[in-house]
């Protein structure tokens, strides 16, 4: 992996955890009730400034979770490659073992036919 898409998957580890989610939700709650109250007056009712930093964030996570998701979308394509690879190897040994069993089968079947002698070939 390239350093950035090992950047963009610890980012959307991150901002795909619960606890971001909960930290978010604290702080705007937090934000939002301070400028309410009035104790702090950075950004008071529409939230103009908030939705200027919710809209900065959503413009640069989207781009990092996309990314990821490429780069997941890409490892799972590696690997189900991988695995129809040996899939296929294993339905040719399973088809010279089925050949291999009938051609014994035979071979005791037309013994059996000849009353408990080989059959010649």
């Amino acid at each position: 992996m390239t350093k950035s898409e090992r950047i963009a998957d610890k980012l959307a580890a991150i901002i795909g955890s619960w606890k971001f989610i909960i930290t978010q939700s604290i702080v705007l709650f937090a934000w939002i009730v301070s400028n309410v109250m009035g104790w702090v007056n950075w950004d008071e009712y529409p939230f103009i400034l908030l939705n200027l930093l919710l809209s900065f964030q959503a413009a640069y996570t989207g781009p990092v979770l996309l990314m990821s998701a490429n780069r997941q979308s890409a490892v799972d394509r590696r690997r189900a490659m991988k695995n129809l690879t040996i899939d296929m190897q294993d339905h040719d040994l399973i088809i010279a073992m089925q050949l291999h069993l009938d051609k014994h089968f035979d071979m005791l079947m037309g013994e059996l036919k000849n009353g408990g002698r080989k059959q010649e070939d």
